[in-house]
């Protein structure tokens, strides 16, 4: 990672990703989570305010020293017991069904081997346990005009955001790792142009 991708990107996220529309989505992502948590791509800790009082404990995934800085302020404010529990999501360092849930937050689009990572997360969840994730990816199936956008505008978003992809199928990614989605909303989210702002809000399930 050159000084761009290591100490510039995370400062941009913290702040792009902090607007008051992107922390109403979190509020909502975040509804029902509870027990032991997994959050991958944890960056700065924007989700940290958003987690219910049922949440005892979060792994947090988080590959950049420079986000997990930013995120002390927000780490020291909550009663969640939160620890840096990994760095890469495609190869999380613990045991099968540790976790009760876990959370991701636009968070695929930026991970090199997204799958493995998806697979690795259906590991660690307990049997029944929850994938609580908002992301953004490929636009729906009846907007081609904003996905061939996408196709043109994804290696620069790809270059400017440390390898963030705009046309990533979420939900096929999902359930071809073996989640049952059960609470899925598909949107445009407010303020943001369409083609980077097609998101995937839900509920996966890994089954027993």
């Amino acid at each position: 990672m050159g000084f761009y991708a290591e100490q510039v990107v995370p400062r941009i996220i913290n702040v792009v990703c902090g607007v008051k529309e992107a922390e109403l989505l979190r509020r909502r992502v975040c509804e029902g989570l509870e027990g032991k948590v997994l959050e991958i791509g944890f960056g700065s800790g924007l989700n940290v305010p958003f987690y219910p009082e049922a949440v005892t404990w979060v792994d947090a995934v988080e590959p950049s020293d420079v986000g997990w800085r930013l995120a002390h302020k927000r780490v020291a404010a909550t009663s969640v017991h939160v620890e840096r529990g990994g760095l890469d999501g495609q190869a999380l360092p613990f045991a099968d069904d540790s976790f009760d849930a876990a959370l991701s937050t636009w968070t695929l689009c930026t991970i090199p081997d997204a799958d493995a990572a998806l697979r690795e997360v259906r590991r660690v969840l307990k049997p029944g346990g929850t994938l609580h994730f908002v992301e953004h990816g490929l636009a729906p199936a009846g907007d081609e005009n904003v996905r061939r956008w996408q196709r043109r505008l994804d290696h620069l978003e790809q270059r400017l955001l440390d390898g963030c992809h705009l046309t990533r199928p979420i939900v096929d990614m999902l359930t071809t790792a073996g989640f049952v989605i059960t609470d899925l909303d598909v949107f445009y989210e407010k303020g943001a142009p369409k083609p980077f702002g097609a998101d995937s809000l839900g509920i996966a399930v890994s089954p027993g």
